[in-house]
C-alpha cells in the first residue's frame, strides 16, 4: 500500500493545509492501492509563492549549471527505473513490458532530450544592432494526465528546468505514484528549493487555481479537449501563455500500393498499445474499398492475436484506467454497432476468463462512415474503426474531416506519393510507414488538438520570453 499524503514545497514534504485524502485503485484488480492527499487553493499559493521566490536565483543560473542539473537528474532517474516502471504498471495498468521499455525510459529520454538540446541552444542572437534575448517565463503551471504519466511530467519539467523556469505540477489524481517517484529523483539530483513543487489533487481543486493564480505565468497542460477549454478559461483573466496538447482522432491512410497486412497489422498494433490510451494513437483507419475486405480480415487476426489480462504478466494489453473509462468505452462501442458498422472483432463486455478489473475486449468496427459518433469521438480505449475509400483525394478529404489534428498516419509503398499525401494532411504530426517515434520533433496539434510544441527544440520556445535590447551594438561607422 503506498501513502503518499504529503507534498513537495519549497524543497521539503509539508501536510496539505487542509487534510483530505483520496483511495488510488489499481485498475487490474479494482483494489485500493494507495492513498494521496488531496490539494486545495492553499496549497497552490504555497507551492507558486516557492516558485516565485526560486525563480529570482533560479532564472539566473548559467547553461553550464543547468547542464550539471540535468545530469544528475538522469543519474537518479536511472538508479529509480525499475520502480518507477512498476509504479505506473500498478498505477494505470500498463503491461510490465511497456512500462520497462518504454513508458519509464520516456522520463530519461525527454531529461536527455533537453540536455542535448540546452548545450548548443542560442539564447541570445544579434540582428543588426538589435541584441534578441530569449529568457525564462517565469512560475509555469504544469497540469499532467495519466496515460503515458512519465512522458507527459518529464517532456514539460525538463525544458522548464533547461531554461531557467520554476514551476508546480499536478500530476493526475488518477495515476499519482509515478510521479512522487519523479519528485524524489528531482529532489535526490539537488534541484534547489522552490524549483520544483509537487502538488496532488483534482482538476477543480488545484488545476483551476493553477490555470487561474496571478503569480502563474504561463500553463502548460495536456488532456482532452474539454478540460483544456476550462484551462483556457481560468488562465485568460491573468493573460498568461497557454499551451495545450489535447485529443485526438488521427486518421491512418494506407494508400492502394501499401504491404496490405504490414501496414494494417501494424496500424492494429498502434491503436491497442497501452490499451489504446494515447491521444495520437491511429484509431481511424482508411484503407482502399477494393481491398475492404481484405483489410478487415487481418485486422481480425491481429486484433485477437494480441493478449489480454494482468498487466503483471505477459499480456499485451492490460485494463484501461478506470471503471469511468471502461464504462465510455463499452457505451461507445455499442453506439458504433447501433450506428451500423460491423462488428470485425471484439465487442462490449470483458474479454472471456477476466471478470475482475477494468479490461475491454480488443475490438475493430469495420465499415465505419465518417459520421459515425465511433469516427467523430475519442474513445481512448482499445478500439479501432476501418473506413473505405475510392480515390486518394477522397481520403485525404475524409482523413483531415475532424476537429482534431494532433496526428495522422501514411503507409504506401511510392515514397513520392506517400510524402504527397502527408503534405496535405491538417495534423501536427504525421508518421510515414509506421516510422519509430522521434523525441526530438515536435509533437503538438492543430485544431482543437492544442496549440504549441513539445519535445525537443520546440518545447524550449513555450517556456520563454522574447526580448529586444535595441541599439545594443553601435552602428558601424
Amino acid at each position: 500500500m503506498r501513502d503518499y499524503l504529503k507534498f513537495y514545497i519549497d524543497g521539503q514534504w509539508v501536510d496539505p493545509v487542509v487534510p483530505k485524502t483520496l483511495d488510488v485503485i489499481n485498475p487490474a484488480t479494482e483494489v485500493v492501492a494507495g492513498h494521496i492527499s488531496m490539494g486545495s487553493a492553499a496549497d497552490v499559493d504555497r507551492a507558486v509563492k516557492a516558485a516565485r521566490k526560486a525563480f529570482a536565483s533560479y532564472s539566473r543560473t548559467t547553461v553550464a549549471e543547468r547542464i550539471a542539473l540535468l545530469e544528475a537528474c538522469i543519474a537518479e532517474y536511472k538508479k529509480r527505473l525499475a520502480d518507477m516502471a512498476a509504479a505506473i504498471t500498478e498505477e494505470m495498468g500498463a503491461p510490465a513490458n511497456l512500462s520497462q521499455k518504454a513508458q519509464a525510459p520516456l522520463g530519461i529520454g525527454h531529461l536527455q532530450a533537453a540536455l542535448n538540446v540546452l548545450k548548443d541552444y542560442k539564447f541570445d542572437t544579434m540582428q543588426g544592432t538589435t541584441r534578441i534575448v530569449r529568457e525564462p517565463i517565469g512560475v509555469c503551471g504544469l497540469i499532467t494526465p495519466w496515460n503515458w504519466p512519465m512522458n507527459q511530467v518529464a517532456c514539460k519539467v525538463a525544458p522548464a528546468l533547461a531554461v531557467g523556469c520554476t514551476m508546480v505540477l499536478k500530476p493526475s489524481e488518477i495515476a499519482p505514484f509515478s510521479a512522487w517517484i519523479w519528485t524524489e529523483i528531482l529532489d535526490a539530483a539537488g534541484v534547489p528549493a522552490g524549483v520544483f513543487n509537487l502538488v496532488n489533487g483534482d482538476g477543480p481543486g488545484v488545476g483551476a487555481p493553477i490555470a487561474s493564480h496571478p503569480e502563474v505565468d504561463m500553463v502548460s497542460f495536456t488532456g482532452s479537449t474539454r478540460a483544456g477549454i476550462e484551462v483556457a478559461r481560468n488562465a485568460a483573466p491573468t493573460v498568461k501563455r497557454v499551451h495545450q496538447e489535447l485529443g485526438g482522432k488521427s486518421p491512418n491512410i494506407i494508400l492502394p500500393d501499401a504491404d496490405l497486412k504490414r501496414a494494417v497489422t501494424g496500424g492494429v498494433r498502434g491503436v491497442m498499445t497501452n490499451s489504446g490510451q494515447s491521444c495520437n494513437a491511429p484509431t481511424r483507419m482508411l484503407v482502399p474499398n477494393a481491398l475492404m475486405d481484405e483489410a478487415l480480415a487481418i485486422a481480425k487476426t491481429a486484433a485477437e492475436s494480441m493478449k489480454v489480462g494482468d498487466p503483471a504478466g505477459d499480456a499485451a494489453i492490460g485494463p484501461v484506467v478506470s471503471a469511468a473509462q471502461w464504462d465510455k468505452i463499452q457505451t461507445l462501442i455499442h453506439k458504433g454497432i447501433d450506428e451500423g458498422a460491423t462488428l470485425v472483432a471484439g465487442g462490449p463486455g470483458r474479454p472471456e476468463g477476466l471478470e475482475k478489473g477494468y479490461y475491454v475486449r480488443p475490438t475493430v468496427l469495420g465499415k465505419v462512415t465518417n459520421q459515425m459518433t465511433v469516427a467523430r469521438e475519442e474513445i481512448f480505449g482499445p478500439v479501432l474503426v476501418i473506413l473505405g475509400y475510392d480515390t486518394v483525394d477522397e481520403a485525404v478529404a475524409i482523413a483531415n474531416d475532424t476537429p482534431y489534428g494532433l496526428a495522422a498516419y501514411v503507409s504506401g509503398t511510392d515514397a513520392e506519393a506517400t510524402r504527397a499525401v502527408a503534405s496535405r494532411l491538417r495534423a501536427g504530426q504525421v508518421t510515414l510507414n509506421n516510422a519509430a517515434p522521434d523525441l526530438m520533433a515536435p509533437f503538438g496539434g492543430y485544431k482543437q488538438s492544442g496549440n504549441g510544441r513539445e519535445w525537443g527544440e520546440h518545447a524550449f520556445a513555450e517556456f520563454l520570453e522574447t526580448k529586444a535590447v535595441i541599439g545594443f551594438a553601435p552602428k558601424a561607422a
